[in-house]
């Protein structure tokens, strides 16, 4: 294998010893959270985002290693490696390129070349390709042959222009001139199937549509593909067709002669039969695969907002999962999130049991000492947060609406029937609402990503592509935040870096058995657990309360030695350091540095020292929706309301204003400035005031406005051709990914 490091730091910005060094921690074992956080002094400071850059590409260019090894072998075998094919194969740079040089090579089924080939009709072939002086009918004539079905000049000439449309076709220079031809100038043409405008009637705006390749954006190229994978639209993408011809033309054709006319008329058929297609092909899984690394980025980017969304922290809660008919389900959580109790209460039609399920709701909150309401936003969900205020609970009771996403989907999983294997799904879910406020990261964990409500298009994407981004996303999270040992889940535990699943379990079952954990050195005791595995996952893992204070932090256990002798230096305890800031300030931190142990983990330690173990999350902000409006019908033009941020796409935000259907701020009305990406103004789940400025009840949609003056006179624009909106919920938006250099 090559060493890439030179060209991947070229790629990423990155010093080319750094990436060597990174490449090496990656192939030994390390994970992406533990090299970034703990191996700083090796890789030069790299974040997350960098050190997993520098991951995909060396798998990238590896895999372009084996595919190159697997085609010098088959050529080979052929015996038709020459040694400057041998070098271009050495030097292609994509899995394109090597395709490409790879094609005339490639083992084939039968084509009209090979049957004329077998015809005998290649040496005919060949001396039209040289396009000199002669008569090609006349040529053409000393083949007609009967017994090989060459019956005249015209089928003599028809099959050696077969041979030759295969030959411009299977041109690696010709490919790439029209594979960039069709990025460039390259045209999306979407159209409905005669008969089925009704049924497509949610992709109307893409009936008669047509719009550059290079300027579509993802959710639009999306939308059109799934229009097309259902049946009920059809989608061609290709340049002008003349210019295509041309460019070809300019490369094969030479003297103008009876010969160049037959190379002519094979070159077109190349183009029409061969190449057009082959390209469109290709171009269509190019910008597909563009598409998804925006959507998967934009995914990938709201869901660590949501995951990363500040925690109420170790408090007891009351949690209801609203409903009407049959009830709103209530259950008490200890601090720890333990279910203590459930029952059902009707406050909502069509019982309206208020005055009873008020007597219950203050009886439980009393016995169990409830310290915050959560309250599920779904069906009925204003109305019982307006039940719930109007008892008159203790004012230090927090009430809050919480977003339930994923609630139903965990209530029916493996892992709900494990942890609460005694209750029905209707308990189930009112536990992992009320878990979400405690701690949103710990109990998202437990849900696929793709039913929290934060995507778009995810079941387009390559699902391969979804979850290995998700799956980096929820892993930095979780080490990001740190976990508390004696009491994470084992999904949790999961995504601790150096664990896994079996890891996992193993600890909760050592757990179970043996007891809260003491130490971190207690983890060496774990079945399966080894050297390698505790010092990935060390760091991560935090013990409340434990003997030794650093096994509450984030410095690695392999630091303990130098904090202590920073104590030692000092004539106090390690305790004593974390009390005291003047202590702190009287370590000279370049005393400590090592041939392994640099002064960026030096600074961590310190940082940790100042404290211990600390959560990087925003602190939990109490959030009310308006009083008076709990439905669509309650909404009128011009009416200011508080709302928040439920996902962020290309052309604005969702917000959810309390009336069971997100409005969309369009990118126009986010700011009374210019906006360009929405991403860069508002977060998930923050809290803003929004103007209603459109309310469509039979189409279920809601326009709403962050400028401060929405009516105002508007600056003249440019009309586009339509107006971007979502085909349903929520829609992705674009996020910059690294593309296009990596090629294929």
């Amino acid at each position: 294998m090559k060493n890439y490091s030179d060209k991947i730091a070229g790629e990423l910005a990155l010093k080319p010893h750094f990436v060597e060094a990174t490449i090496k921690l990656l192939d030994e074992g390390a994970t992406v959270p533990f090299i970034s956080r703990y191996r700083k002094e090796v890789t030069g400071t790299m974040d997350e985002v960098a050190v997993a850059g520098v991951r995909d590409r060396i798998t990238q260019l590896r895999e372009l290693d084996k595919r190159r090894e697997a085609i010098l072998k088959s050529i080979d075998e052929q015996e038709k490696l020459t040694p400057e094919l041998k070098k271009k194969i050495e030097e292609a740079e994509t899995m394109t390129a090597l395709e490409d040089l790879y094609l005339p090579y490639k083992p084939k089924r039968k084509t009209r070349a090979s049957v004329a080939k077998e015809r005998g009709l290649e040496p005919l072939a060949k001396l039209i390709w040289e396009q000199g002086k002669f008569s090609p009918f006349d040529e053409a004539e000393k083949y007609i042959n009967e017994e090989k079905e060459v019956a005249d000049i015209e089928a003599a000439l028809q099959g050696a222009r077969d041979i030759i449309a295969e030959w411009i076709s299977e041109d690696a220079t010709a490919r790439e001139q029209v594979r960039k031809l069709f990025r460039t100038e390259g045209i999306i043409k979407a159209r409905v199937l005669k008969g089925k405008e009704a049924e497509a009637a949610k992709y109307k705006d893409y009936f008669e549509w047509e719009e550059p390749l290079k300027k579509i954006p993802s959710h639009r190229l999306l939308a059109i593909r799934r229009g097309e994978r259902e049946g009920l639209l059809t989608m061609d993408t290709f340049p002008p067709e003349e210019m295509a011809i041309d460019r070809l033309s300019r490369q094969f054709l030479k003297e103008a002669n009876a010969a160049t006319e037959q190379v002519e008329l094979a070159l077109k058929d190349s183009y029409k039969r061969l190449i057009k297609p082959s390209i469109e092909t290709e171009i269509r899984l190019e910008s597909k695969k563009a598409a998804d690394l925006e959507a998967i980025g934009v995914f990938a980017d709201n869901l660590k907002q949501l995951l990363m969304a500040a925690p109420l922290g170790q408090k007891a809660v009351m949690a209801i999962d609203p409903g009407f008919r049959t009830g709103c389900k209530l259950v008490c959580l200890d601090r720890q999130g333990k279910l203590l109790e459930n029952t059902t209460i009707y406050p909502n039609e069509p019982q309206k049991d208020t005055q009873m399920s008020a007597a219950v709701v203050s009886a439980l909150a009393e016995k169990h000492q409830i310290e915050a309401i959560a309250i599920g936003n779904g069906t009925a969900g204003r109305e019982t947060e307006q039940f719930i205020k109007g008892i008159g609970l203790p004012k230090s009771i927090l009430i809050a609406m919480v977003n339930e996403s994923g609630a139903s989907i965990y209530s029916a999983s493996e892992v709900a029937r494990e942890e609460l294997s005694d209750y029905d799904l209707t308990v189930r879910g009112a536990v992992s609402i009320g878990r979400r406020i405690m701690d949103p990261l710990a109990e998202l964990v437990k849900i696929d990503p793709k039913s929290i409500g934060v995507g778009q298009y995810q079941h387009d994407v390559d699902q391969n592509d979804l979850k290995h981004s998700l799956d980096d996303v929820v892993m930095n999270c979780v080490n990001g935040v740190g976990v508390e040992l004696n009491t994470a889940s084992k999904q949790l535990l999961t995504y601790v870096s150096g664990l896994g699943p079996q890891l996992a379990d193993n600890i909760v079952k050592y757990r179970n058995e043996h007891g809260a954990f003491k130490s971190r050195e207690e983890l060496k005791s774990i079945p399966r657990l080894g050297d390698k595995a505790f010092e990935q996952a060390a760091g991560f893992l935090r013990i409340k309360g434990a003997s030794n204070l650093l096994d509450e932090s984030a410095v690695h256990p392999e630091r303990y030695e130098t904090v202590q002798t920073m104590a030692k230096d000092l004539g106090c305890k390690v305790e004593d350091l974390v009390k005291d800031e003047n202590l702190r300030k009287r370590i000279d931190l370049k005393k400590y540095v090592s041939g392994d142990l640099g002064l960026p983990t030096l600074k961590d330690i310190l940082e940790e020292l100042a404290k211990p173990g600390r959560d990087p999350r925003q602190q939990y902000e109490v959030f009310s929706f308006a009083d008076n409006v709990h439905e669509m019908s309650d909404l009128t033009i011009g009416m200011k309301l508080p709302g928040i941020v439920t996902n962020i796409t290309k052309f604005g935000a969702f917000v959810d204003v309390g009336v069971h259907q997100d409005g969309l701020v369009h990118v126009s009305q986010l700011s009374d400035n210019f906006v360009s990406d929405p991403s860069k103004v508002v977060k998930l789940q923050d809290k803003v005031m929004v103007t209603v400025t459109e309310v469509d009840v039979p189409r279920k949609r809601i326009s709403l406005s962050m400028k401060s003056d929405p009516f105002g006179k508007p600056k003249p624009k440019q009309k586009s051709k339509r107006e971007d909106k979502p085909i349903e919920g929520d829609l992705q938006a674009k996020l910059a990914m690294l593309k296009g250099k990596f090629g294929g």
